[in-house]
């Protein structure tokens, strides 16, 4: 076979590639799981209430408010690309435990939600649904929580507005980037609709932010929460779980003393120089005698 002839038929073949993962993404990025309109979701030990939100025709808001008596606050938990809020909703006792309401929410296409899902059809609903806990809650006692894929979009949610802490677990520093590695050869910021840019994001975010990151996560590398909590280091945190994979932070003791420190704290101050050693350095060689 001609040299000409497999130079074009490598062409076709990376053409063709680029038509399936363009046509294709959202299999690949979304795992959901739907649930039927009448489906009743179950949690023995936990008190909650489903709300069903007609944003507009054909687009239905599907989330479960986890709730307590005299709530300190309500963590917005936004959840992976996987299943439905049917399964993410056990994890809600990591917080109310902790003295806080929980509200989670399927996004389009998962569970009950429905609508056509684009990045920026997410981004608005979330900010509906946002703008609907406000009307009841003020800000300051609102906390954003995201996970893995939920991280970009509550990266997204704390840059517009005003809650009381941004925290992310095992977040991505962008989906591009994320994608990228596993198909480094592709254009895939032409190709990706979904590049979800928590990184840019962050930077303008106001609120303290807290980073959870498993040091074995073979998904995310850890490097990605150091990455990112360089973005804005005057109000960021890093937690490290030492061994930790992606999926599985809930299975560390350590994990769940992070949420406690994390929730129970108090805004941080600004330090007095003065007070400690933040401006002590070092003298150089040359400057001793």
């Amino acid at each position: 076979m001609e040299t000409s002839t497999i130079l074009i038929l490598i062409g076709i073949a990376y053409l063709v590639a680029n038509f399936v993962i363009y046509f294709a993404q959202e299999r690949f990025l979304f795992k959901p799981e739907k649930l039927p309109k009448d489906f009743e979701f179950k949690y023995p030990n936990l008190k909650f209430q489903e709300y069903n939100l007609e944003k507009e025709p054909g687009v239905n808001i599907n989330a479960i408010h986890f709730h307590i008596e005299e709530p300190k606050g309500v963590v917005i938990y936004l959840k992976g690309n996987s299943r439905s809020v049917k399964g993410w909703g056990k994890f809600a006792i990591d917080f109310t435990r902790m003295g806080y309401d929980v509200m989670m929410v399927d996004y389009r296409g998962f569970g009950k939600s429905t609508g056509k899902r684009t990045e920026d059809s997410i981004k608005d609903d979330l900010q509906y649904v946002y703008d609907r806990i406000k009307e009841q809650v003020a800000e300051k006692y609102i906390i954003l929580y995201g996970r893995s894929l939920g991280s970009g979009f509550a990266a997204k949610l704390a840059s517009t507005n005003n809650p009381r802490m941004l925290v992310l677990e095992s977040p991505y520093y962008s989906l591009a980037k994320v994608t990228k590695r596993y198909i480094p050869f592709m254009p895939v910021s032409l190709l990706l609709k979904f590049p979800i840019r928590t990184h840019q994001w962050l930077k303008y975010v106001d609120c303290p932010i807290k980073i959870i990151h498993g040091t074995n996560d073979k998904l995310i590398p850890f490097k990605t929460a150091v990455a990112l909590s360089k973005i804005r280091s005057e109000n960021t945190r890093l937690y490290s779980v030492i061994g930790g994979g992606h999926n599985n932070l809930n299975t560390f003791e350590e994990y769940h003393r992070m949420i406690e420190e994390v929730l129970n704290s108090k805004l941080p101050k600004a330090i007095d120089p003065s007070e400690t050693s933040l401006n002590f350095r070092r003298k150089s060689k040359k400057q001793k005698h």
